[in-house]
Order: C-alpha cells, then structure tokens, then sequence
C-alpha cells in the first residue's frame, strides 16, 4: 500500500509530476473564484497571481474566458490589459463616473486690474490699459480673462494699425449681478466697501459725475469704431 502512494506521483519513465492527490473544483467554481479575485482588485491581475491564490490545479486562462464571456453586454466588462485582466466599467457607461466640480480660480492682481480698466473704460485697448495701468499687459492676463468668458474682443478702432479693443461679456456682468457696465459701483462705493486703500492713477477708474457724460462720449467714439 506504502508503494502505492509512493508512486502515485511517478510517471512511467520515473519523473515526479505536480499533479494533486485532490481534484480541481468545476470550472464554474474557479470562474467564480476569478471574479472574486478581480473583483477585489484595484490592479489588473495576471493569470499567474490567479493561479496562485486559486487551488492547485486550477486553469485560471479557461476560467477566465468563460468569465469574459458571461459579463458581455454587461455594465461592467472583463477586460484584458496587457497580461493581466481587470474589471472596468463599460465604455458606453463611463459619463456616470464623472464628477463636475466647481474650482474656485483666485484671479492676480494683474488680471484685477486688467479687468477693472476694461469695465470702467469699454471698449479699450490694450495700449490703453497698459498707459492706465503703467505697465505692460502680459498675453496670459488677457488669455486667463477671455477664458473665464468675462472680457470679449470689442470692434476694432480705425485708427493706425486699427488695434482690437475689449469690453465685458454677458458672463461678467450676470456673475457680478449686474444689469449694464453702467451699474459698476464709482470711487466712493469702492472706497467705503474697503476695495479701494489707495486713490488710483488719474484715468483708472471713473470720477463721480463720469456718467452724465458717457452718452455724449459714446457718440463722439462711434465714428472712431468699425462694425
């Protein structure tokens, strides 16, 4: 009898095989077994791993095809990355995962100010900002502004070079709770909000008054403007 099991795991040519004493469980259970596998994984898993959790003499690669097949048409699928397999949720699926999320963008002072002088003094160029502002306008301030939707390109002036000008957008105004440019808060409301520390530089933004004559300005500049 002793004989017998001793040889139980010869061949006939006397070479020692891996079979085991037990056989494999069904192929469906390995299957299951599989899934489980996947299922806990946060990484793609090899056959390899597989077999190694799963009873010996298990066939991870058959378990898996019946597997691939049986999630077919399903939510999720049974996916094949590089050596590995992996459960993922179907293509088609994938816009349920997504998330909008609101992020809060802190403009610079640079892109404050840029804005300030396009609001009070639409429509303007950027030469204009720049003499108002006294320094030069980066393209990434203007860039960062008209991304937001809050500053738009305006008619461009006819005069030499016939330069673009910028003025505010629908978004800007619908966002600060303004009905026009022209409910903008003057000097003094600024000032006492605490916005304003310092007096501006003459020309950066409007004096008390500047609105009883901004019909007549607006008519003198429609000529200097083209459709």
């Amino acid at each position: 009898m002793s004989e017998d099991i001793e040889n139980a795991g010869e061949t006939g040519d006397g070479s020692q095989t891996a079979e085991s004493l037990f056989e494999a469980p069904p192929i469906a259970e390995q299957e299951r077994m599989c899934e489980a596998i996947l299922f806990a994984s946060a990484e793609p898993v090899s056959i390899k791993e597989m077999e190694a959790r799963m009873p010996h003499g298990c066939d991870a690669a058959e378990a898996m095809v019946h597997l691939r097949k049986r999630y077919e048409g399903r939510g999720v699928r049974v996916v094949k990355v590089g050596d590995a397999w992996a459960i993922r949720t179907a293509p088609d699926l994938g816009f349920l995962m997504q998330k909008e999320t609101v992020e809060t963008r802190k403009l610079s002072r640079a892109a404050i100010e840029t804005l300030a002088i396009i609001a009070y003094h639409q429509p303007v160029t950027r030469a204009e900002i720049e003499e108002i502002r006294g320094v030069s306008v980066s393209r990434g301030t203007v860039d960062q502004l008209l991304e937001m939707e809050w500053i738009r390109f305006g008619r461009r002036r006819m005069t030499p070079g016939r330069p673009v000008t910028f003025v505010v957008t629908q978004e800007f105004l619908d966002h600060f709770g303004l009905e026009s440019a022209r409910d903008l808060p003057g000097l003094k409301e600024l000032r006492s909000a605490g916005l304003l520390e310092n007096r501006p530089p003459p020309g950066a933004m409007p004096q008390v008054g500047d609105g009883e004559d901004s019909e007549e300005d607006d008519e003198d500049q429609s000529e200097m403007f083209e459709e």
